[in-house]
């Protein structure tokens, strides 16, 4: 089969498109023909060794993919050939990655497509929508009624944390350009701020705040919290050695928790699965922007993650799909 591989971790330029053979399959495990992978920042970090995770070399890169079902091991039931299927934790922790023509996937972290999903849109959209529902229900624990903040509110991530606290019963604030206001009120913002000017007196006492773009000193937004307050951190913020005002931190019960999804266990991520169908099958979280580039595509796609060349979800398909 082809399939986009590196043989040891290091920049873009390890990446191999050629033949490997067809993944073995084990009693536990559903052969599946890829469709489609998305590419993540986080396929990157696994790549070039800044995730550090058990890794057989050769090995195939790659976390989430959507693909139908040609065969299932002798203990699998749940699955049948010809179903359509997704699943976004390959690639890392000793598993194989996906960006292939075929791929053996554990029965246990595999999913259906809802009918009449855009399988395309579904995969582009499945690695930011999880993160959302397990960074906001599972560390952050957002209640109804409480005020999220979502900084940097219209990127991939961004969107997905909108539409999630919504339907939570959250009270949504966004930072964004101006540009981006009505797309996001339709998607569940309450109140927009433009994000280059003095925001900050508008979204003071929040009980949540997420920063997708890491250009907030960690400070001011410890300093935007309510009393019991909490900060998802998912990406490193602006000030990298920055110093908290620790006595007033800690008096007012706040909180600092830092999220990868990578170390998500595997209950909630199936927890976050039913959530993710639930709401695909409503034709919510869908809204991404998609690049569709083939398999062999997958150099370039690295190093236009790296370097900011590509404001659209990258999905690559397998040649002549």
């Amino acid at each position: 089969m082809k399939a986009a591989y590196i043989n040891q971790v290091g920049d873009a330029g390890e990446i191999q498109f050629g033949e490997l053979p067809t993944p073995e399959l084990h009693e536990d495990d559903v052969l599946i023909k890829v469709k489609a992978v998305s590419v993540n920042n986080v396929d990157t970090f696994v790549r070039s060794g800044g995730f550090k995770t058990n890794l057989t070399f050769p090995f195939v890169i790659g976390r989430d993919a959507v693909g139908e079902v040609l065969e299932s091991g002798s203990q699998v039931t749940q699955f049948h050939a010809g179903q359509l299927v997704w699943t976004n934790s390959m690639g890392y922790d000793g598993r194989q990655g996906i960006t292939s023509e075929f791929a053996a996937i554990p029965a246990e972290r595999l999913n259906a497509v809802p009918d009449g999903v855009d399988p395309i849109q579904l995969i582009a959209a499945v690695h930011s929508a999880a993160t959302a529902v397990i960074l906001l229900q599972h560390h952050l624990q957002l209640e109804s009624g409480q005020k999220v903040l979502v900084e940097g509110a219209a990127g991939h991530v961004g969107t997905k944390l909108i539409q999630v606290a919504h339907t939570m019963g959250a009270r949504v604030l966004t930072t964004s350009n101006p540009n981006d206001f009505d797309n996001l009120k339709r998607l569940g913002s309450d109140k927009t701020l433009d994000y280059h000017g003095n925001w900050q007196t508008s979204a003071s006492g929040v009980d949540v705040i997420v920063d997708t773009s890491g250009k907030v000193a960690l400070q001011e937004n410890v300093n935007l919290l309510a009393l019991g307050g909490k900060i998802g951190m998912i990406t490193t913020p602006a000030d990298v050695n920055a110093t908290l005002e620790s006595r007033s931190f800690y008096t007012t019960d706040k909180q600092l928790i830092g999220f990868v999804i990578s170390h998500a266990e595997l209950p909630q991520l199936q927890v976050a699965a039913k959530v993710l169908n639930d709401q695909f099958a409503q034709g919510n979280l869908l809204d991404d922007q998609v690049l569709v580039k083939s398999l062999s595509f997958a150099r370039e796609a690295h190093e236009l993650l790296q370097t900011g060349g590509v404001k659209e979800k990258l999905v690559l398909v397998p040649d002549g799909k």
